[in-house]
């Protein structure tokens, strides 16, 4: 096909669901990524944090070819060796407990409700945060603290509340007698990088204690080294009662997964939830060659490294640019907060060759691949200072 063939079957057969940016990409390495036309970007936002070993890491790739041609799919009803492996490796790095695969991330967040609520017999009702982002589904988007996402979809689900991010008196006030569970993003990556205050976390713990509530720990954003550790809750020095994974664990491919500590793990027997395609044999091994990829490479110390260092150069950048509010996250999830619309700087980046993102319409959010370079981070720091400088004038 044409680049006016695929732009006209996409005006012609594709549901109008995303602002879609005109550029057709056919392939990607690493932190290239190369478009119809042939011209190279950094991209900076590898698939909205899905590719966070770059673009066709070699170890995904292998890991795919090997298991492609022996078998794809296989239903739940039977065994797996992938699923097993990938489940016991996502304990060992995490907690003693159990997993759940599923495709994406609004599927374990699903699932992480009905979990809860079956843990509550009778208890339901389920806290939320301002500025979270949980995904698509219904019950999701309702515990999505941003109504511009559940504008035209009402009535939604009952039993979901939302108070305020960093606010432990706020949640306290919101406990009632039918409460089951609080879930959080520890950073809030489509809320603008928020990242939770630690005291916060701590008490949210110890409620959710003493309470008898499950903590839930949304970590599909954040999962598999995007903080450089493995999960973003061990920067807390707590533990959830259920943490969700998506986006990275399968390097490009649709993977989901639920954990939940062993002693509620159990609450959802057979029949009580499912999930056709979650887990297949090629994803799982996928997911695999993630982990190790994560291992072999170091890529939890690079991460760490690489994002300090960026957060320095982005600090600079704060110091010549005054529309620079804040830099902040953790590892290499960072928000550059503006006191202007950050639309006219990520398309002159976008039209300069470096890929990034712009949410809550003033905060850039960058998330390179674990295994950058300084050399990378030079060069597209190189294209943001030339963007700042075009667009201020």
């Amino acid at each position: 096909m044409t680049k006016q063939d695929i732009l006209q079957a996409y005006n012609d057969y594709i549901m109008p669901t995303y602002t879609r940016t005109p550029l057709i990409f056919v392939k990607g390495k690493g932190m290239k990524m190369v478009d119809i036309d042939g011209k190279q970007y950094l991209d900076f936002f590898p698939g909205w944090g899905v590719s966070s070993l770059g673009h066709c890491h070699p170890k995904v790739v292998s890991a795919v070819r090997d298991q492609i041609d022996k078998l794809i799919h296989l239903p739940n009803n039977y065994l797996s060796a992938q699923q097993a492996k990938l489940a016991k490796e996502l304990i060992y790095w995490s907690f003693d407990g159990k997993v759940f695969f599923a495709n994406s991330g609004a599927e374990a967040n699903e699932g992480a409700v009905k979990l809860a609520r079956a843990f509550g017999k009778g208890r339901y009702e389920i806290i939320s945060f301002d500025n979270s982002f949980h995904g698509r589904t219904l019950a999701a988007l309702t515990m999505t603290g941003q109504q511009k996402y559940q504008e035209g979809f009402k009535p939604l689900p009952e039993g979901f509340k939302t108070v305020p991010f960093n606010d432990l008196g706020a949640v306290i006030n919101a406990v009632n007698d039918k409460t089951v569970a609080v879930i959080i993003e520890l950073v809030q990556g489509e809320g603008g990088i928020n990242v939770a205050d630690k005291d916060f976390v701590l008490g949210l713990r110890k409620l959710c204690d003493e309470k008898k509530m499950l903590l839930i720990v949304d970590e599909v954003q954040t999962g598999i080294g995007r903080t450089a550790k493995m999960f973003a809750y061990q920067h807390y020095g707590i533990t959830p009662d259920i943490m969700t994974l998506a986006k990275a664990l399968g390097g490009g491919l649709p993977i989901g997964a639920m954990v939940a500590k062993r002693a509620i793990a159990d609450t959802l027997t057979a029949g009580k939830h499912a999930s056709t395609f979650g887990g297949s044999p090629l994803v799982c091994k996928a997911a695999l060659g993630v982990f190790r990829a994560i291992q072999k490479e170091k890529l939890l110390a690079n991460g760490q490294k690489m994002g300090e260092y960026l957060k320095e150069k982005l600090q600079a950048l704060a110091k010549k640019y005054s529309v620079i509010k804040e830099v902040r996250g953790l590892g290499l999830m960072i928000g550059v907060e503006l006191t202007i619309s950050g639309k006219a700087i990520y398309e002159e980046c976008l039209k300069n060759g470096l890929m990034i993102n712009c949410t809550h319409e003033k905060v850039l959010r960058l998330m390179p691949a674990l295994d950058l370079t300084k050399k990378q981070i030079d060069k597209a720091l190189g294209i943001l200072d030339k963007a700042l400088e075009t667009v201020i004038g």
